[in-house]
């Protein structure tokens, strides 16, 4: 190397010597110290060719850092930039593979270190990046780098592979499972973290949905084991309330089902370098063997819960068929397919009469580009419908339908008592234990004695609160199914028509019924409303049912009702009809009782005639025109109503229209004279009195 101590000149030696020291794992760190040791040594290098002790600067904090890339490797990355800002007069590294295994970077650091005009020192030799040969020499070595980590990884990934292929690569298992003496995969020795699992697969199997699962065991108070893979706590298993997070994973994993797969995930590279871990397809995994061990679901069962979710989640995405049943009334919610563009319908809900009432709406159009809506149809009678339909051809299937409704009602909550128990037992089990440990401790030794009692009363009072929990449980388990469940349920098992009816089932279990049954109903509104219903195995049935009136024809009173004011007002003002209708228990087109404005209002609407035009019609008078032709008063003439000389019959209130008057002007009554102006006030007044 002393020969290539000219290449050193007095513009290097005013500029850092920067010594890279790196090792790829923790393991070598603390193992191979004699490679770290010779990296080191190179400090002495620097000094023979010129540099001061004081200016040869050591970065080794990429200690345990792969090479393959820079991402996270900050020394590197001040390296680069203590080289790209001139300050680098030489880089010395124990060989190329030491400082970049990537040639990106490799080739990166010699073009700054031309630039720059910094030189490398590795174990072979000087070498100055400005000068062909050097360059040309240091780009093979960077290349061969390269190639000998591909080297190193396949063949340790063959190794791999060949065991995966095999079934017997070891990898860390979920919670639930565990390797034995023998390396062979079995379930987890804990009875309750069996439990739990086949509890927690046994939900999803009757909800459908992972959040469902999830409030099942918050609603019975259930905890769900989980492994520490690391920390302090590395292996211990710990209870925790079942979170969605932690549902899916268990859903997704094929372990659970005895299958050993392999690649069902791949390091994908962000923009930034580091690498993030990417699904892969479950066509695409490379290795699938199924049977390879004990599983706590089948292969077929898994493979049914994938579809689950996957129907499951579209309900969320562009594609919202298939979506799960939820807690609304729409009964045909995720099954609708509109009968003009075949897209999928939407529910929407309107109060109606103090309730919901949905709706099926073809609204892709518009959400996606702003175009009108497709088709929008009340849905109450659709849902009518279908049921009606669906008790028609299902009456057969009655018996074990509600059957299996009872069993999935006992099983789920013997499984429930069975996990509060466990818990139970756990608790009792480490209240025991934190008592074994009070009663070997010495008396005398206070510190760990008061410690270790506060452990054990701690450990009590988890225990008295598990049996609390397991008791109220147990209880309102048997109040549900002997009190309010076991009677009704062995009575509708010989009556599928009253399961369907019985308000007591939930809207949820309701739709569950109709997709054992139903693939997909289409709709298209017309004059009616034509339904097509495509069962499972391929049956198709079609209804037509009336299109449903616009609101304002829902509101309009019925004809026979019209009919009978039209009669009525023959003989009787707007009022005492009101009164007649109320008193035989009749309502209006909006569910009210009828007034003298609502009778009027459906007068003029039904354009009918009013009593004044049909008593005009008979030949009857106005107070005016009867004064005026019996030469009176209009006062006189109702006066003349009041006593009986003169009919009259109401129109309005007390509006009044008359006969009219026949023969001679009547001058007395009773005796007295009614022509003499003088005596007529005191005449009216007697004949007044007389009334």
């Amino acid at each position: 190397m002393s020969g290539d101590s000219q290449k050193v000149n007095g513009e290097h030696l005013k500029r850092d010597a920067y010594l890279y020291v790196r090792q790829s794992t923790l393991h070598q760190v603390v193992e191979n110290t004699e490679s770290t040791e010779r990296q080191y040594a190179l400090r002495r290098e620097a000094i023979k060719l010129g540099w001061p002790a004081e200016r040869v600067i050591t970065i080794d904090q990429d200690q345990g850092q792969s090479a393959a890339t820079a991402a996270d490797r900050e020394g590197f990355q001040k390296l680069v930039a203590e080289v790209s800002m001139g300050r680098a007069g030489i880089v010395l590294g124990l060989e190329v593979s030491r400082l970049a295994r990537n040639s990106s970077d490799w080739h990166r650091l010699l073009e700054l270190c031309a630039l720059t005009g910094t030189l490398i020192l590795d174990e072979d030799g000087l070498y100055d990046p400005s000068h062909f040969n050097d360059r040309l020499l240091l780009g093979l070595k960077g290349t061969m780098s390269e190639a000998e980590l591909h080297i190193l990884r396949a063949r340790l990934q063959g190794g791999i592979e060949s065991k995966a292929r095999r079934g017997e690569l070891k990898m860390r298992l979920p919670t639930g499972l565990v390797y034995d003496d023998r390396d062979r995969v079995v379930f987890d020795p804990d009875r309750q973290v069996q439990q739990a699992f086949v509890t927690f697969f046994g939900v999803f199997r009757r909800q459908g949905t992972a959040c469902a699962t999830v409030k099942h065991f918050h609603k019975e108070g259930l905890l769900f084991p989980r492994r520490i893979h690391a920390g302090v706590q590395k292996g211990d298993l710990v209870w925790v309330p079942l979170s969605s997070q932690q549902a899916l994973k268990t859903l997704h994993n094929p372990r659970y089902a005895g299958v050993f797969t392999r690649s069902r995930t791949r390091g994908c590279r962000m923009p930034d370098g580091k690498v993030k871990r990417c699904m892969v397809p479950q066509e695409q995994w490379s290795i699938v063997l199924p049977n390879c061990h004990a599983g706590y679901i089948t292969w077929e069962e898994f493979q049914q819960n994938q579809r689950q979710l996957r129907e499951n989640s579209a309900a969320h995405g562009e594609d919202r068929h298939r979506s799960p049943p939820r807690e609304g009334p729409a009964l045909l919610q995720g099954l609708v397919l509109c009968g003009r563009c075949g897209k999928t319908m939407t529910i929407r809900y309107r109060n109606h009469k103090g309730g919901p009432e949905p709706a099926y709406v073809c609204q892709r159009e518009r959400v996606d580009h702003g175009e009108p809506v497709c088709q929008e149809i009340p849905g109450t009678r659709i849902d009518e419908a279908v049921g009606a339909l669906l008790l028609e051809m299902v009456t057969p299937l009655s018996l074990q339908v509600a059957l299996e409704v009872q069993d999935s009602l006992q099983t789920q909550l013997d499984e429930a008592d069975r996990l509060r128990q466990q818990q139970v037992q756990r608790a009792r089990y480490e209240a025991d234990l934190a008592k074994h440990r009070f009663m070997q401790v010495n008396p005398n030794n206070r510190l760990v004695a008061d410690a270790l009692e506060a452990d054990w009363n701690e450990r009590l009072r988890a225990l008295h609160e598990a049996q609390e929990t397991c008791e109220k449980g147990r209880q309102a388990d048997r109040a549900v199914l002997h009190q309010k469940q076991r009677q009704e349920v062995l009575s509708l098992a010989r009556d599928f028509p009253r399961v369907w009816r019985d308000p007591k089932v939930s809207h949820r279990e309701r739709k569950r019924m109709v997709r054992l049954l139903i693939e997909d109903v289409t709709l298209l509104k017309g004059d009616q409303i034509s339904i097509g219903i495509c069962f499972r195995g391929g049956a198709t049935r079609r209804l037509t049912i009336p299109a449903p009136l616009p609101s304002y024809r829902t509101w309009q009173t019925a004809p026979d009702i019209v009919a009978q004011i039209d009669r009525l007002l023959d003989q009787y003002t707007e009022g005492e009809i009101a009164a007649q209708l109320n008193q035989q228990g009749l309502h209006s087109g909006k569910g009210g009782h009828f007034q003298c404005r609502s009778i009027a209002h459906i007068r003029r609407s039904y354009r009918l005639k009013s009593r004044y035009d049909r008593l005009r019609e008979t030949g009857m008078l106005t107070v005016k025109e009867i004064a005026r032709s019996l030469g009176i008063s209009t006062h006189t003439a109702h006066t003349w109503r009041e006593l009986g000389i003169l009919k009259a019959q109401a129109y309005n209130g007390n509006e009044y229209l008359f006969e009219p008057f026949s023969g001679p002007k009547p001058v007395t009554w009773r005796g007295k004279k009614l022509s003499d102006p003088q005596r007529f006030g005191k005449v009216l007044s007697d004949i007044t009195k007389e009334v």
